[in-house]
């Protein structure tokens, strides 16, 4: 297994990109919040026969609760915003570029919550990604464009749900058994997406294979499968590629947008792509602990 592990670092980078394009698949068929309800719930289900079979260790009340909170961040808001924005237009590239500018907001927050330090280049870094959104999205911003604040503010949305969710779990709820920890995300996920299906959706979903497949392959290849290699990746060490390679997100996403479903971008929206990826690999390049060597 050892020898293998310099090759998960890209698998879960080309993994985590196709969360992005399973929303692309299910949202012409699902309203956004009724899908996740049914991804979450399966997940639990899965992750709850797990962590039965394995007998791992249950967190008491008050870890199980922090969990939750994170996850309701982690995965409801991040998540809603994503499927809500691509369910009202938004181009899967351009949720995923959005939300790629996580880990600059996460670092800009860590630095009074749990003592990172924030050197100027996060600023600069911020910056540079920040114009880069506004090129690719400002082309087709407004009236009569593809892109307006019912599908742009969600992913904005998204960016920050996953900072903040990030943040409290590492501040609140480490020590977890992942499976048992991972449950209880989607439980935190589940109640409020739950009530937001219910009261402002039909719930109605046209079943076919496109939304099976999206149903499957996100709840067990992303929600499983992807969240439980990052885990392994942090355990052996190779956290540093994993944030290196984030970075490539965005575009990976933009290239199986375009292969799968014709989705494009101009010159200028490709420049935007590259510099906010630029400016978010410069920025979080070398980000310390206080004290660490």
């Amino acid at each position: 297994m050892q020898r293998f592990v310099s090759f998960f670092p890209a698998v879960f980078v080309l993994l985590w990109s196709t969360g992005f394009i399973g929303a692309r698949f299910a949202m012409p068929y699902a309203e956004p919040f009724t899908f996740l309800s049914l991804r979450y719930a399966l997940a639990l289900v899965l992750l709850g026969a797990m962590a039965l079979v394995a007998r791992a260790v249950w967190p008491g009340g008050r870890l199980a609760g922090h969990s939750m909170i994170a996850g309701s961040l982690i995965h409801g808001v991040y998540l809603g915003g994503v499927f809500f924005a691509v369910r009202h237009g938004l181009n899967a590239g351009v949720a995923a570029l959005i939300v790629g500018l996580q880990p600059i907001i996460t670092a800009l927050i860590a630095a009074p919550t749990l003592g990172e330090t924030i050197r100027p280049r996060h600023a600069l870094g911020l910056a540079l990604g920040l114009v880069g959104v506004a090129l690719v999205i400002l082309p087709k911003l407004g009236s009569g464009g593809d892109y307006h604040f019912v599908n742009v503010a969600p992913a904005c949305l998204s960016a920050l749900g996953i900072s903040v969710g990030t943040i409290w779990q590492k501040r609140f709820a480490t020590g977890i058994d992942v499976r048992t920890g991972t449950f209880f995300q989607y439980l935190g996920a589940l109640i409020p997406s739950f009530a937001l299906a219910a009261l402002f959706e039909t719930m109605r979903v046209d079943w076919n294979g496109e939304v099976i497949f999206a149903l499957a392959w996100l709840t067990v290849v992303l929600s499983i499968g992807a969240i439980f290699l990052m885990m392994m990746l942090i355990r052996e060490g190779a956290v540093s590629k994993v944030a290196s390679l984030m970075y490539l997100t965005p575009g990976v996403t933009a290239v199986m947008a375009y292969l799968l479903f014709g989705e494009t971008l101009t010159v200028v929206q490709l420049g935007g792509l590259l510099l906010a990826g630029v400016g978010v690999s410069a920025a979080m390049g070398r980000v310390r602990l206080k004290g660490a060597r």
